[in-house]
């Protein structure tokens, strides 16, 4: 329900995916200014599909691979404060990749500013929290969104 209301929009930018998220009351303090916290919600909405983007959803991810992503690091600058109704938009970027990690930067803005910068590393982990390599298989789905600097570990042989 609270992605329907958000009416997450997704637009490709070359390797980044675009989500647009509306600032809801829930999401401000009584100055209607954006709670530190709710820029995390945002952040993790813009993830999700950002997977959903590259051809992939969680469900997936478990069913073919027996994968979840857990958050392993996240660091957040807070540059400006977002306010109720703001349409923002989070751009999201496959950064690169470990053998087990995935690396990812987001950026929130309103209009032409931005108002947070995040990096994030993600992990691989089984049902039951064993960090598990990233399939090759999955690599190669995702190489097309990595910088082209980027040389995936399985391309060097």
């Amino acid at each position: 329900m609270k992605q329907k209301r958000a009416k997450l929009r997704q637009k490709s930018l070359k390797s980044q995916l675009v989500t647009q998220v509306r600032v809801y009351y829930e999401d401000t303090d009584a100055g209607g200014i954006v709670y530190h916290a709710s820029y995390l919600k945002f952040a993790e909405r813009a993830r999700t599909e950002c997977v959903r983007g590259i051809g992939l959803n969680h469900q997936k991810l478990l069913a073919d691979y027996n994968l979840l992503f857990a958050v392993k690091h996240l660091s957040i600058d807070y540059l400006a404060p977002a306010h109720l109704d703001d349409l923002l938009e989070i751009h999201t970027e496959i950064c690169g990749h470990g053998a087990a990690t995935l690396d990812m930067r987001q950026i929130i803005r309103h209009e032409e500013k931005v108002l947070a910068a995040l990096s994030v590393k993600l992990v691989a982990i089984t049902p039951d929290g064993k960090v598990l390599r990233l399939p090759v298989k999955l690599r190669q789905i995702m190489q097309p969104w990595l910088p082209k600097a980027t040389v995936s570990h399985s391309a060097v042989t």
